[in-house]
């Protein structure tokens, strides 16, 4: 059942980009940087193997993703700024964000101050929900979305030349090629279930 549904949301995600192109990239990581779990690791790669077909450039695929980015924090980043502390600790279960989590925004903060935006725009999961924590920690906007474009353009350039290295070699690994989507599918579930289980537990401490 799981794995019809990832399949399914892979198979929308390629035709998106094959359909809008580069717009599409920036679509869908939009959505992804607005606290919807639906992976870059999926979407990007892909983007990347439009390159090789001569779609785009690798530049534009980071680019329109890296701008995605900023365009789906926007939404994310207010609803911290306006909602609060308070809010995310009322309905922050329904966002699958704890307290422990907002501590963790803290010390992130506290420790490498605006610089922690551009790194986590670089870690898998954490880089879908830092946006609400980051309003609500009311980060200096000028540079939270500098940090945000910069984290997640790097970011963007990495998955999409993996991309084009798989599209580049798609007759030497022709017969692993078909298994491309499955071991995204896999990736995706594991992530997925580490996340929730991970917030399950420190919603039930909160």
């Amino acid at each position: 059942m799981i794995n019809t549904i990832l399949s399914g949301v892979i198979n929308w995600i390629q035709e998106v980009i094959t359909t809008m192109g580069p717009w599409g990239i920036a679509l869908l990581m939009a959505i992804e940087s607005c606290n919807i779990p639906l992976p870059s690791e999926a979407i990007l790669p892909f983007a990347g193997y439009m390159v090789t077909k001569g779609a785009f450039s690798i530049h534009t695929a980071a680019l329109y993703g890296a701008i995605g980015c900023v365009i789906g924090s926007i939404p994310s980043y207010y609803l911290g700024y306006f909602g609060g502390r308070k809010f995310i600790e009322k309905y922050g279960k329904y966002f699958l964000i704890s307290k422990h989590d907002l501590e963790i925004a803290d010390k992130w903060v506290e420790k490498y101050g605006d610089w922690s935006f551009f790194i986590c725009r670089m870690l898998p999961v954490v880089r879908t929900f830092i946006s609400l924590p980051a309003g609500i920690l009311r980060a200096k906007k000028r540079f939270f979305f500098t940090f945000t474009f910069l984290g997640s353009l790097v970011w963007s350039y990495v998955l999409v030349y993996v991309g084009v290295k798989l599209g580049e070699n798609t007759e030497t690994l022709k017969h692993i090629w078909h298994k491309f989507d499955a071991v995204i599918i896999l990736i995706c579930l594991i992530l997925g279930i580490i996340y929730i289980a991970h917030h399950i537990k420190n919603l039930k401490n909160s």
